[in-house]
């Protein structure tokens, strides 16, 4: 078994019969599961154990899979390698001696190592993109709404989907099947018919690309390394020979994506894990007659590193006096970011791009520069803060190091993303 991929391994069996029947989906660790622990990578939450199912998790029973474990990940999601995780780092199966991807690289290299048919990972900011590109897998981030997020412990609402990583395409969008739908329980779902989809993904996986017209914005190539660019433009070639096209776009406004997402998210995290105290949640701080300082006590030895520096950024960035000068601008700058991405799918079938401007992290090599982390998530992050569906796509390697290629659909066309994604992988 590759090292670390799950944080607790388990049998959680599903029911008999049903699309699913006889195959393993291992479950990113921030995915309630009743009465087996659910930590989300921190010592805050190491011996919690839910006593529910998440609604994907109920759906994945339903359709007859197995879950063989609760796999590793950046702590409460924060992170783009998973060495955030107070449960210690994971191999990537697929480049030893690097990281898998974050936040959801345990769910990636699972079905990178063959530990798992398939995985649930959440995504954030691209958390099952970047991993997927990272282990050489698919990943799909559905629209937002389009899977219910009840039973997620919640890194930032607004931006945040569930979804499926899987060798394939057809395979992650027979996962994707079983897990979407409106959900009562969450008043965020929506429900696809009345967006002019349908929820029939797998026979969309049928790499019919003739007459697809992509649009390849400019924006997410510069920066990339130039190896990355090489892989993206060969399966740009690839697509072309298969009777597609494409077009250059601009969208000026993702120069202020990873600002704009960093300043959200962290402003809902800071929020979200309040709860995170030591009497609700969490580690107890003990209780001497001050409860601040019990509080303080908690938080301090339940939370690793990252997640107090985004914790005390987005406290920051709410407080007042400064709530006008970086939230109300990072939402202006989404507002903007949706767009253009609006403007240049009028005149697309799908936007590509390279899901990950660089290749995969030796061990331990971000890990002393936040900046390097955040900045990799250039070409991913745009697409939450615009509610978009992506999907990354295996397209080659440099060499032994995997390059994942981003295709992104407008809200609720993740047929469309399946049907491109299928022609090459």
């Amino acid at each position: 078994m590759s090292e670390n991929i799950y944080i607790t391994e388990t049998t959680i069996e599903g029911d008999e019969d049903g699309p699913l029947a006889g195959r393993t989906v291992a479950v990113k660790d921030n995915i309630s599961t009743e009465g087996v622990r659910t930590t989300c990578g921190s010592a805050m939450l190491e011996e919690y154990v839910p006593p529910y199912d998440g609604t994907v998790i109920e759906r994945l029973k339903a359709a007859g899979a197995t879950i063989p474990g609760k796999t590793n990940m950046d702590e409460f999601g924060m992170g783009t390698t998973t060495e955030t995780s107070a449960f210690g780092s994971t191999d990537n199966p697929a480049a030893p001696g690097h990281v898998p991807g974050g936040s959801s690289g345990g769910s990636a290299a699972a079905v990178a190592a063959g530990e798992a048919d398939l995985a649930l990972g959440t995504d954030t900011g691209g958390s099952v993109r970047c991993p997927a590109a990272f282990c050489g897998v698919v990943g799909i981030k559905p629209t937002y709404g389009l899977v219910s997020r009840y039973g997620l412990i919640a890194y930032a609402n607004s931006l945040e989907q569930i979804g499926p990583l899987a060798p394939s395409v057809e395979e992650a969008a027979e996962l994707l099947e079983v897990i979407a739908g409106p959900d009562e329980r969450d008043g965020t779902t929506r429900d696809a018919t009345d967006h002019g989809s349908d929820y029939e993904y797998a026979e969309a996986a049928d790499g019919d690309v003739d007459g697809l017209e992509i649009g390849v914005p400019t924006e997410l190539l510069d920066g990339a390394d130039d190896r990355v660019v090489d892989q993206f433009w060969n399966a740009i070639d690839d697509l072309e020979a298969r009777g597609a096209s494409y077009h250059e776009v601009s969208l000026p406004s993702l120069e202020h994506a990873v600002e704009a997402y960093y300043v959200i998210a962290m402003s809902e995290a800071s929020s979200n894990l309040a709860r995170f105290d030591g009497v609700r949640y969490g580690t107890s701080g003990g209780y001497d007659g001050n409860w601040n300082e019990a509080f303080a006590a908690a938080r301090e030895e339940g939370f690793g590193e990252e997640v107090k520096r985004r914790i005390l950024l987005g406290t920051y960035a709410l407080s007042a006096g400064y709530h006008d000068k970086y939230y109300k601008k990072a939402q202006d700058a989404r507002a903007w970011i949706q767009q253009d991405f609006d403007e240049a799918l009028s005149e697309a079938d799908v936007l590509a791009s390279p899901t990950m401007p660089v290749t995969p992290f030796e061990l331990g090599e971000s890990l002393d520069d936040p900046m390097k982390m955040y900045l990799a998530d250039a070409n991913t992050t745009p697409v939450n803060l615009a509610n978009l569906p992506a999907i990354s796509v295996p397209v080659g390697d440099d060499p032994g190091l995997p390059v994942g290629l981003q295709l992104v659909g407008p809200a609720f066309g993740e047929k469309r993303l399946i049907r491109a994604g299928s022609a090459l992988a």
